[in-house]
Parts: structure tokens; sequence; C-alpha cells
């Protein structure tokens, strides 16, 4: 497989232009996986790393509330970082604090370096476009569920952010997954008949050439690095609009994915962080 291809950035210009691409019928990250063999468990839903008492059971896989019962809350459940969270490194104004880190990695089960992603990506979207709402805990339902934070088949995130091996998803050549022919010649995704999903935040790849973003600062645009990813997936869904609103909440989201069963999951792993951060 070929190494992925990454989208050298030219500066901040460039991400004010990629905020304006519309989503409306666009087709944005296709399911690369199958996400019913993705457990609570796998997705970090499993009991906290630290707790007291008795834990409050993972949602289940399949909702049965109508989408509209989970989407209510997913809305207006986003959990908005405090001032004790926003104590970043020098040089970085959009790094959380490493005392918040560990203690949500700790309540939450998802792994503290892909937490650090999704935390980047609500504090830097939270300055560029305050309208949009969007929370780290909507970010982090859909790290759990498109690549279980960065871990599925046995990849581990290292401390640069970068899954090791790389996880790409199945050809979208029909069936269960679609089709989307090749767009980028393979060198994104390696397969230069079929395009597949790429990296932890699972774009596909005409859709990264439009959304590619730079969470990390190092000028570059990479979807196999997870700060670079989770950016990019949060701009994506501020498109919708004020994410706080549960209609338009539900059609980002569904935008992501259309499938409403993938909708009612986002919403329930949702609401489980921001309730398990809380406490």
């Amino acid at each position: 497989m070929t190494p992925a291809r990454r989208t050298r950035l030219l500066g901040p210009a460039i991400a004010a232009v990629l905020v304006l691409v519309p989503t409306a019928g666009a087709l944005a990250v296709v399911a690369g996986f199958d996400r019913s063999t993705i457990s609570p468990e796998d997705a970090g839903l499993a009991a906290p790393a630290a707790t007291a008492g008795s834990v409050a059971e993972a949602p289940p896989r399949r909702p049965d509330a109508p989408a509209g019962t989970d989407l209510q809350g997913a809305a207006q459940q986003q959990a908005r970082l405090g001032e004790e969270a926003q104590a970043p490194a020098a040089g970085d104004p959009f790094m959380p604090s490493a005392a918040w880190v560990e203690r949500t990695a700790a309540a939450t089960g998802i792994p503290a370096r892909a937490l650090v992603a999704y935390a980047r990506a609500h504090l830097r979207v939270a300055a560029e476009q305050p309208g949009c709402q969007v929370a780290w805990n909507t970010i982090a339902a859909l790290g759990g569920i498109e690549s279980q934070h960065g871990s599925i088949g046995g990849a581990v995130l290292g401390p640069d952010g970068r899954a090791t091996p790389v996880i790409r998803g199945p050809e979208l050549s029909g069936g269960r997954f679609g089709v989307v022919r090749d767009t980028d010649g393979g060198s994104l995704d390696g397969d230069p008949k079929w395009d597949r999903a790429v990296g932890p935040m699972q774009f596909i790849p005409s859709t990264w050439e439009r959304w590619a973003a730079d969470g990390n600062g190092d000028g570059v645009a990479d979807p196999d690095q997870i700060d670079d990813a989770a950016l990019a997936s949060t701009r994506y869904l501020c498109a919708a609009g004020n994410l706080r609103d549960p209609e338009t909440w539900r059609r980002a989201i569904f935008s992501y994915n259309h499938s409403d069963v993938y909708v009612a999951d986002i919403a329930s792993y949702a609401n489980v962080y921001a309730q398990r951060a809380a406490r």
C-alpha cells in the first residue's frame, strides 16, 4: 500500500476557504467498517478507568428510542470546555490542560492522545466559528465509532498522533459500503481502482481534498494524523450551522454518514461522554 499523501497547507487563508465549502447533498465520509462489530467497550464506553461506586451502563448499540429523542439530548449536551481546561501549553493556544485530559480520559475511557485531538478541535473551532457550538463530546463520538479512537484493527496512536499501522477501510466497490470509484489515483488510500476511507476519522479522498486541515500546526494536513483529522471533521460538521439546534445536529451527523442508525449511535455516545465527564 502506498504511503498516504499529505496536503501541504499554505496558511490560514486556506482554512478560511475550506470552511465555506457547502455540504448539502455532498457525499462526505463513507462507512469504512462494519460498525456492528464495534462494541461500546471498543469505542471508549466501557467502565471508566477510575471509578467509585456504580458505573452507568453504556448505551445500546442500536437505541430503541426514536432518533429525535437522542438528538435532542446530544444537541443540548454539547460539553463545553471550561476555563480550567483551557490552560494551554506555551505556543499552542488550543491545547487543553493536562489535568483536564487526565481526568476526562479516566472518566470516559477515551485514550488521552485521542482526547487531546478532540479538545483541540473544539477549542480551535470555537474561536474560528463561535456560532457553530460543536463540542468535544460529539467529535469524540465520531472518533469512537469510526475507528475506536484510532485503534481499530490493532492500530496504535503514537505520541505524534499518527495511527500505526495506517487505518484504511475496505474498497468502496459496492454492496454494503456503496460505490466510490477512485478519485485520487491511489495516492491517499493506496487503491488506484476504488476509494477507501482513510485515517482515524475515515475520510474518503475527495472529501479530504476539500476539508484538509492542519490541527497540530506542523504545516501539513494529514488524514492519518488525529489532530488534523479531528479538526477537518469538526469544520465539516460546522458547515451545517449551529449544532445546539437538534435538527441541525442531526443534519450534520447524517451528512457524515447517510444512516439514521449511525446518527442515533453518535447521539448515544456523545451523551454518555458528556455525562461521564461531568461527574
